[in-house]
């Protein structure tokens, strides 16, 4: 299995923008085959370390990922997320 976690900063965090940022990462979940579950999180703490969203996404191999990355569903929320964040970190790894 393969993990995708990705922190977002909103550059202007508004009501508006979690709202439209946590939209468009849900509508993801469903239309993406290779994509097998997703949680979206929102940060509580507000610490200045933290980052505003999280997603893990899995994926049955480094293929599903692949898929994923440019599939058609995915790059307008890529355009979205990029409008919207200052920064943006990620990892993916494989676990057993």
């Amino acid at each position: 299995m393969v993990k995708h976690i990705v922190m977002f900063k909103l550059a202007k965090k508004t009501t508006e923008n979690m709202e439209l940022a946590t939209d468009s990462l849900r509508s993801l979940e469903g239309n993406i085959e290779s994509l097998q579950s997703i949680e979206i999180g929102t940060d509580f703490l507000e610490s200045e370390r933290s980052y505003d969203i999280v997603i893990t996404a899995h994926f049955k191999d480094r293929n599903g990922l692949n898929i994923y990355t440019n599939h058609e569903n995915h790059l307008p929320v890529v355009k979205i997320m990029r409008s919207l964040c200052s920064s943006s970190v990620v990892v993916d790894y494989e676990i057993n």
